[in-house]
C-alpha cells in the first residue's frame, strides 16, 4: 500500500519537524533507551518522560538522571510538569540556561488521580488565570534562551467542563510555540475513542501556531486520516508505538508517499527487543534494565504465537543471557499478525476525576494549588 498526503511544513520554534510526528512522553516508557530505539526508525521529535519542575529546581538526583539524552538526539525534547508559575519559570531557566534541552513541553493533560487531586495535569486548564500565568512565565523564560515552549492538554475535565478551546487560545496568546490536544477528557482516561472533531475545532480556534493531534494513532494510516480529517499540523503518537518502535519508520514512509514497510516477523521483533535491552542496560545497568524491560514483553509479542510458558519466562527475565536463551526458543519465521495492528497499552474505564475541594467554583481564581511533589515520570 502506498499512502500519500500533502505534508505540512511543521515548525516548532526554529526546528523543522519532518515528518510531522512527535513521540508523546510516557511515564516509565520514553526514557533515553526507548527514544533512541524509536529514532533509529524515523525522524521527528521524541519527548522524554515527564519531569517535575520542583525536582529540577531542587536538583533531585533521580530526576537529573532521567534528564538524559542520546548523543544524536536533536532537538532534545523535555516535558515539564508544574502548578506554580514561579517554579515553572525557574525550572525552565535552569533547563535552558544550562543547555539541558532544546525544546520544553508542558503537561496539562495527565488524568491520573494523584496529579489532578492537586490541581495539576488535566485539571489545571480549568483555572484560566493560573494556566495563563504558568504559560506566560514559562514561555518567556524559554524565549530568553531561544528555546520553544509548547503546551499539551486534553479536551477538558469531563463532558460538562470542556477547557480545550480556552486553553488553546490562552497558550497562543501567552507565547506558546505550539499546542497538542489529546482528544479525550480526563474522565475518559484512555478508554473509548478519541474525538478527533475536537482537534479540528481547536485548529479553527488557534490559527497563529501549530496544532498537533493526539489519540488513537495505532497505524500510519491513522496518522494520515487524522491530519486529513482535522487539518492538524502534526500528530503525537503515544500508546501506538508500545512494543512497536518501527511504527516511526512506517510513519516516515507514509508521509513521504512511499510504500509502507511490511510488519516484521518474530525474528526481527526479537532483534528489536534485544536492541532495546542493550540500550536499557547502557542507561540504567543490568538489574534495573531487566526490570524495566519486562513490562514491554506483552506489547512486543502481541498477536504472535508465543506459548504461555515462554511468555511467563520473558515477563520474569533477569539477565541478557536469560533473554538470549528465551529468544532462541521463539519461532523466528512467524509472520507479523494482523491482530497486532490494533490498540495497545492501557485503556481502562472512564471515571470521576479527583479534584481539590472547591476546584470548580471559580475558573478565574489564579491561586496556586498545593505544591506538587518531586516525583518525575508520572
Amino acid at each position: 500500500m502506498t499512502a500519500t498526503l500533502t505534508k505540512p511544513d511543521l515548525r516548532i520554534g526554529p526546528y523543522r519537524v519532518d515528518p510531522p510526528v512527535v513521540l508523546a512522553p510516557m511515564a516509565g516508557i520514553t526514557n533515553v533507551a526507548f527514544r533512541q530505539l524509536c529514532q533509529e526508525y524515523g525522524a521527528g521529535i521524541y519527548v522524554c518522560e515527564m519531569i517535575t519542575a520542583r525536582a529540577v529546581v531542587e536538583r533531585h538526583p533521580g530526576t537529573m538522571h532521567m534528564m538524559t539524552f542520546g548523543e544524536h538526539e536533536k532537538p532534545r525534547s523535555m516535558q515539564l510538569y508544574g502548578v506554580d508559575p514561579k517554579t515553572m519559570r525557574e525550572a525552565v531557566k535552569i533547563i535552558t540556561g544550562e543547555g539541558l534541552a532544546d525544546h520544553v513541553d508542558s503537561n496539562f493533560g495527565c488524568p491520573v488521580s494523584k496529579v489532578t487531586r492537586k490541581g495539576g495535569g488535566a485539571a489545571l486548564p480549568y483555572k484560566r488565570k493560573l494556566f495563563a500565568d504558568i504559560v506566560r512565565e514559562s514561555a518567556a523564560a524559554a524565549a530568553e534562551a531561544g528555546v520553544p515552549f509548547t503546551v499539551k492538554f486534553r479536551v477538558g475535565i469531563d463532558d460538562d467542563h470542556l477547557t480545550y478551546l480556552d486553553a488553546g487560545r490562552i497558550a497562543e496568546a501567552e507565547g506558546a510555540a505550539a499546542v497538542s490536544l489529546h482528544a479525550r477528557t480526563a474522565a475518559q482516561r484512555y478508554s473509548g475513542k478519541a474525538d478527533w472533531s475536537k482537534i479540528a475545532a481547536l485548529k479553527e480556534a488557534v490559527t497563529g501556531i501549530p496544532v498537533l493531534g493526539n489519540g488513537d494513532i495505532f497505524t500510519s494510516g491513522d496518522a494520515l486520516r487524522m491530519m486529513a480529517e482535522t487539518g492538524c499540523d502534526g500528530v503525537v503518537v503515544g500508546r501506538g508505538c508500545l512494543g512497536r518502535p518501527w511504527l516511526f519508520g512506517e510513519l516516515e514512509a507514509a508521509f513521504a508517499g512511499r510504500e509502507i514497510p511490511a510488519g516484521p516477523d518474530l525474528g526481527e521483533v526479537a532483534r528489536v527487543l534485544r536492541r532495546h535491552a542493550e540500550l536499557l542496560v547502557h542507561h540504567d545497568g543490568p538489574a534495573k534494565a531487566m526490570r524495566d524491560l519486562r513490562k514491554h514483553m506483552a506489547w512486543y509479542f502481541m498477536g504472535f504465537p508465543v506459548g504461555s510458558e515462554l511468555r511467563r519466562g520473558f515477563a520474569m527475565v533477569s539477565s541478557l543471557t536469560e533473554l538470549d536463551d528465551l529468544i532462541g526458543q521463539l519461532d523466528h519465521d512467524a509472520p507479523f499478525p494482523e491482530a497486532a495492528e490494533g490498540p495497545r497499552g492501557r485503556q481502562g474505564s472512564p471515571g470521576k476525576v479527583t479534584l481539590p475541594h472547591g476546584w470548580l467554583d471559580d475558573p478565574d481564581d489564579g491561586c496556586v494549588p498545593e505544591t506538587e511533589d518531586m516525583h518525575s515520570g508520572g
